[in-house]
């Protein structure tokens, strides 16, 4: 069974960083495009960033020269480097995987169970 398991939220200043972090575990064929998405209270949840396996990557305009995605095929990881927070990119963010089981299967969603990232003024 695949599971994502994300960290690295906290509570920062504004102009602040943080890094998250998600890895996958389980028995699976690829890893095809890893993602960072978030949600913040009474708000409808966003797309943030996005990396495939050849790290052609597509961002957000909100944050756009300010957040990064990598990706670590060998830890089956995904990071995303954040900086120069702003109070506005207070909310949860959950990674999302599309994560294809056998060589001769399609992809399927997984998503991690979240974590507070909260930028105070």
């Amino acid at each position: 069974q695949v599971q994502l398991v994300d960290s690295g939220g906290g509570l920062v200043q504004a102009g602040g960083s943080l890094r998250l972090s998600c890895t996958a575990s389980g028995r699976f064929f690829s890893i095809n495009v890893m993602g960072w998405y978030r949600q913040a209270p009474g708000k409808l949840r966003e797309l943030v960033a996005t990396i495939t396996r050849r790290d052609n990557t597509n961002y957000a305009d909100s944050v756009k020269g300010r957040f990064t995605i990598s990706r670590d095929n060998t830890k089956n990881a995904a990071y995303l480097q954040m900086n120069s927070l702003k109070p506005e990119d207070t909310a949860v963010y959950y990674c999302n995987f599309k994560i294809r089981s056998t060589i001769l299967g399609q992809d399927y969603d997984y998503w991690g169970q979240g974590t507070q990232v909260t930028v105070s003024s």
